[in-house]
């Protein structure tokens, strides 16, 4: 594996290394793990594909985009009621 440069923030760089340091890694070992550990957004989009079709396999649940976009919104709704407190 070879490695790559990337330019951030010192300050950003500092607090990673902090927080690698806090868990006994070093801040390669930290990224490292944590890009294991993320998922991109093709990544996320198949996951929620794949957890539809169990759903909709195990009980039939298949729901429209308008009740999909509705679902949405009650639960932003409920997250923003939530928030407020």
């Amino acid at each position: 594996m070879s490695d790559a440069n990337v330019r951030i923030p010192e300050e950003a760089k500092e607090r990673l290394a902090a927080i690698a340091a806090a868990e006994g890694l070093s801040l390669r070992a930290y990224l490292a793990r944590l890009a294991d550990t993320l998922l991109t957004p093709d990544e996320r989009a198949a996951r929620a594909e794949e957890a539809r079709a169990a759903l909709e396999r195990w009980n039939g649940y298949a729901p429209t985009a308008v009740e999909e976009q509705d679902l949405d919104s009650e639960l932003d709704r409920r997250l923003a009621r939530a928030a407020a407190r």
